[in-house]
């Protein structure tokens, strides 16, 4: 006889957070891979494949992440509502500081005005995506040390 195990499935779970995180993660990143040589057509594949790839894998930290919902040091809690969206806007910055000239290039053409003529614009807008992905993935996944299976909260 076969002897049953937990599934790596079931809620809470850290391998559902992150498959949710990553799944998340590609449905933006095809959306941007799809819509990037509608709005800028002089974008290189490789450029459409970053940002595929990209947002896959804040998918996949904003996953891991949930792991943790007590800062150590600060001693302050780290709700899913915090934490995603910090780690989607911080990893959007440092994607702006990799590719901030190719980035100029493209929101110069399609700006709305002067205010939204910066590619800082795309921190804003990892923080939304981080936002949806940290929901679903709490929603869908649970959080906090539990999700390692068994941990005590």
């Amino acid at each position: 006889m076969s002897q049953s195990s937990p599934s790596v499935f079931a809620k809470p779970s850290l391998v559902t957070r992150i498959a949710v995180g990553k799944g998340i993660g590609l449905l933006f990143g095809l959306i941007g891979f799809i819509a990037l040589p509608l709005i800028a057509p002089e974008v290189s594949r490789m450029f459409q494949w970053a940002i595929l790839l990209w947002y896959t894998t804040v998918g996949a930290i904003i996953g891991v992440f949930g792991v943790f919902t007590w800062h150590p040091v600060l001693s302050l809690p780290m709700p899913w509502w915090f934490r995603a969206p910090m780690i989607g806007a911080w990893m959007n910055f440092v994607l702006v500081l990799f590719i901030y000239d190719d980035l100029q290039a493209m929101v110069a053409q399609w700006a709305l005005g002067e205010t939204f003529s910066s590619p800082f614009w795309l921190v804003a807008e990892g923080a939304i995506i981080g936002m949806i992905i940290g929901y679903l993935a709490t929603r869908l996944g649970g959080e906090g040390p539990r999700t390692l299976g068994g941990a005590p909260e």
